[in-house]
């Protein structure tokens, strides 16, 4: 077997996770679920965006949550055009996230630009963020199929990741976005941008659960030579395309795993579990993942 001794896990959870939370949670309760993370080893996550409000409301905060979030670790903030960059630049925070899809279909859905001019519009605001010693993080949506136009040809995501090297980003998140990959695609996909790519940006992979794939393609991933993985605590955030399904997978699932099969994270799995059982007060949907109600089961028989 191919596994490393190591593996780096980026929290989505704060963002990802909350955005399309139909309860609007507190902001302190944002602060403390980001600090309680990071309180369990933690070292790079997705605290927020700059994103509408009007759209988003969800993200209407995310400059208190930088203000009192921000420390000497990554702490990303998705900024997905001009506007966003804008308000990013009046807070403290040195690590960005960008986003486009490699469907158009999907991209135009979302944005209202086809992946070739959303690349267009990108290209000078990377320069910029690069020239002003932003670290940032390019998350590439719809990797492996697209609602609307079915499987992605994977040479359309090795071109995008390609160009979007060309362009100076430091890191990679490869997207699952409906969670329709199965390991042997995942593997083949990221053997080939870890060959191609790979000494030339991070590269991490981003899996959904909907249709309960992801502890595989994980593994599927570790295989080929990746050790970098999106994942939200509580397996927070939904997929828009499969309702009732449950969307990113669960870093507490995901740790324990890799702690199973003697791989580090640096991350405590009580600390975790902690950070999780704080947000779940605020959040609609129950938290159903596999590690946390395991637990949950275990504290109530002591």
């Amino acid at each position: 077997m191919n596994l490393p001794e190591k593996v780096t896990i980026i929290e989505v959870g704060p963002r990802d996770g909350l955005q399309n939370e139909k309860n609007q949670v507190p902001t302190d309760a944002k602060i403390t679920f980001i600090k309680d993370l990071k309180n369990a080893g933690i070292t790079e996550i997705e605290l927020t965006s700059f994103v509408s409000p009007k759209w988003v409301p969800q993200m209407r905060d995310a400059k208190e949550v930088i203000d009192a979030c921000l420390d000497d670790k990554r702490n990303f903030v998705l900024a997905p055009n001009r506007k966003g960059v804008e308000r990013l630049y009046e807070t403290d925070g040195k690590d960005v996230a960008v986003f486009v899809g490699v469907s158009s279909s999907f991209n135009k859905k979302n944005i209202n630009k086809t992946t070739g001019e959303s690349m267009a519009d990108l290209k000078p605001i990377l320069a910029e963020l690069k020239q002003k010693g932003y670290f940032v993080r390019a998350c590439i949506s719809t990797s492996f199929y697209c609602p609307y136009d079915g499987k992605v040809d994977p040479k359309d995501v090795i071109a995008l990741c390609t160009q979007f090297a060309d362009f100076g980003v430091d890191e990679l998140s490869v997207a699952d976005t409906i969670g329709m990959a199965n390991p042997l695609e995942s593997y083949q996909l990221f053997n080939e941008l870890q060959r191609q790519l790979g000494d030339r940006v991070l590269l991490t992979a981003h899996f959904h659960d909907t249709r309960g794939m992801a502890l595989a393609n994980i593994y599927a991933c570790l295989q080929a030579g990746i050790t970098r993985f999106d994942t939200s605590a509580g397996g927070l955030g939904g997929c828009p395309f499969a309702p009732g399904a449950t969307g990113n997978v669960a870093t507490e699932d995901v740790v324990f795993m890799l702690h199973q099969m003697g791989i580090g994270t640096g991350i405590d799995l009580k600390g975790l579990h902690k950070a999780i059982q704080g947000i779940s007060e605020h959040v609609t949907r129950n938290i159903e993942t596999k590690y946390y109600n395991l637990a949950e089961k275990k504290a109530s028989h002591t």
